[in-house]
């Protein structure tokens, strides 16, 4: 059994679900104790939306493909910058790996993974923020061509502006 096929069937949500952005209480048992706690609020203003909602917000976004600032309000999700900040912060957090290495672990301990077909993606490779600075890009012709932006001849460079 693939992966992806196998994570739903492991928390109990079935093959297929109408509304895949909706999290089980078997997943969230597993996520609510990696989430940070919060902070205290920094100004009065409404009440802080539910983790759990801002995680279905979250997933909504995401399956659907629409911006953060279209998520439907009528949904009690919280705003799209409500979530989006939320998965900024549980990002920044490290949730998202301990995520996926907690359930690596549940999908092992069940023998629901298969081996046969796996992908290893460069994108998963941690990037330096700051690498070094790149230099001017090679030429791949075996000589030196004309430089197309500037002339050296004295015709070509005289500035018109006087």
């Amino acid at each position: 059994m693939r992966l992806s096929a196998a994570l739903p069937v492991c928390l109990g949500m079935g093959n297929r679900q109408s509304r895949p952005w909706i999290v089980s209480d078997e997943l969230w048992s597993l996520i609510e104790p990696l989430l940070p706690n919060p902070g205290p609020k920094k100004a009065k203003g409404r009440p802080r939306v539910p983790d759990r909602q801002a995680l279905c917000g979250i997933l909504f976004v995401l399956h659907t493909g629409i911006q953060w600032e279209y998520l439907p309000q009528e949904l009690g999700f919280g705003s799209g910058m409500t979530c989006w900040r939320r998965l900024a912060a549980w990002n920044e957090a490290g949730v998202w790996g301990q995520l996926h290495q907690l359930l690596l672990n549940e999908l092992r301990s069940k023998n629901q993974l298969d081996w046969e077909r796996a992908v290893i993606d460069s994108s998963h490779v941690r990037a330096a923020r700051r690498g070094p600075k790149a230099g001017p890009a090679r030429s791949t012709a075996h000589g030196r061509t004309a430089n197309t932006t500037s002339s050296s001849t004295a015709v070509a460079s005289r500035s018109r502006c006087r």
